[in-house]
């Protein structure tokens, strides 16, 4: 339970769909309810993180093979924060934070499911590997293109300059 938060969090950036997401948490903690038994000694995080990714993959696949028209969802319908000291900045954060996903909507699901687990998850490049099954330098290559893929979005659609991407 202390991972739900982060298991919702990297499946709605695997899904891009808040309902999705909260299917693939919901089935994926049910499979990790069930084999609980093999956790032994092993990261909780990564292997919560590894059944969530599991599970969207088997939920792309029966909804590749059965394809159905979902309704539009809203993605700048967000309340304010309680208790917000200055709006100005609170809209401009989220203004960047509709921009960053919209950026990151254009990256291939390999890359983004890296930065997602690096940069948000804040996982450490073994712990992904783990998670994703891959080796270590996979990883890294893997984070460094996406890391560069992000960098040239972010500049063909602000071209005055970089501003807090490094």
């Amino acid at each position: 339970m202390p991972h739900l938060d982060a298991a919702y969090r990297f499946a709605r950036w695997l899904a891009r769909s808040g309902a999705d997401a909260e299917d693939v948490v919901q089935d994926a903690l049910l499979r990790a309810y069930r084999g609980l038994d093999a956790l032994r000694g092993a990261d909780a995080k990564g292997w919560l993180l590894s059944i969530v990714r599991n599970c969207h993959a088997s939920a792309h696949r029966r909804q590749w093979r059965h394809p159905t028209v979902a309704l539009a969802e809203d993605e700048q319908a967000h309340e304010p924060a309680a208790g917000a000291p200055d709006p100005e900045r609170s809209a401009m954060e989220q203004d960047e934070a509709v921009e960053l996903t919209r950026l990151l909507a254009n990256l291939s699901l390999e890359h983004r499911e890296v930065l997602e687990l690096r940069e948000l998850e804040e996982l450490s490049y073994r712990e992904i590997a783990a998670v994703t099954r891959l080796p270590i330098g996979t990883v890294m290559s893997r984070l460094a293109r996406a890391r560069s893929a992000l960098r040239e979005l972010w500049l063909t659609s602000h071209p005055g300059g970089l501003r807090g991407v490094r």
